[in-house]
């Protein structure tokens, strides 16, 4: 039988791109795209956070914000109304794989989203709702979306994203080659 770890590090199938969403400034409403470019350690170009230079000793944390597709219905049952993924302020909606489960549970094996052939993501954590969300979904938008937030994301290599694409986890290079070894993540 395998363990965790064997069970974590394997996922039943790729997923796909299907929006891309912007917000050119910060507080603005976002744009949809069909395609955009993710610049790596900034975020996705003609977004407001790739605008801005990267922070000295800041962790980069929130380049990407990714929503996972499955979701909308279940947030459309909730509120009583149809949700369009712009309104909800996520960069990427993601659709066929678990985004959660991007993120690995051990600090030693880390797995990484790769989309297309060339842009690498790290996922860092939940993307938690912003009271926006009771405007963009109405009296009880926020708790809505409460644990359906989606997830954050750094972006560690750089290219092309097209709506589309073909979304896919990885075992990080360092986490086959095991901890103490060249690029091995920190925890």
């Amino acid at each position: 039988m395998d363990d965790l770890r064997a069970l974590t590090a394997r996922f039943p199938r790729e997923g796909r791109v299907d929006a891309i969403c912007l917000r050119p400034t910060r507080g603005a409403d976002a744009v949809s795209v069909e395609a955009t470019q993710a610049v790596a350690d900034r975020g996705l170009d003609g977004d407001h956070r790739a605008a801005r230079p990267p922070s000295p000793g800041g962790s980069g944390k929130r380049q990407v914000t990714l929503f996972q597709a499955e979701h909308l219905p279940v947030l459309e049952a909730w509120t009583g109304r149809a949700v369009d993924p712009l309104a909800l302020r996520r960069n990427l909606v993601i659709s066929g794989v678990n985004l959660l489960a991007q993120h690995s549970p051990f600090a030693d094996q880390a797995v990484h989203v790769r989309i297309g052939d060339q842009v690498l993501l790290e996922i860092t954590g939940p993307c938690d709702p912003c009271s926006r969300m009771e405007k963009a979904l109405g009296p009880g938008g926020y708790n809505a979306m409460r644990g359906h937030g989606g997830t954050t994301a750094r972006v560690l290599q750089g290219g092309p994203i097209r709506v589309g694409d073909r979304v896919r986890a990885e075992l990080a290079p360092a986490a086959v080659e095991g901890p103490g070894r060249a690029g091995w993540p920190k925890a």
